[in-house]
């Protein structure tokens, strides 16, 4: 499913307009990303929880040369899904 399709879901399940489940998509996006990048968490209930994890830097090499070089530290988004999330699958 892509962004497209999962807006029609959303309006079809909820009962609005494709612009209305569109604003509501991207406002759900602007939420969990401004919260991760202020060092928060989004933790919803039955689904999941997204955080922000640090990544340390490293060492890598160029593979085209074979050149060491540093990877620069950095930070990764990560949802862990809930319990009732994972048993729904299963």
């Amino acid at each position: 499913m892509n962004k497209s399709e999962l807006i029609k879901h959303i309006a079809t399940t909820a009962g609005l307009t494709q612009v209305q489940a569109t604003a509501s998509l991207q406002a759900l996006e602007t939420a969990v990303i401004d919260t991760l990048a202020n060092g928060g968490a989004v933790e919803l209930k039955g689904f999941g929880t997204f955080k922000a994890t640090d990544r340390a830097e490293r060492q890598g090499r160029n593979p085209k040369t074979g050149e060491a070089i540093t990877i620069a530290a950095s930070k990764n988004p990560t949802f862990k899904a809930s319990k009732a999330f994972k048993d729904a699958l299963n």
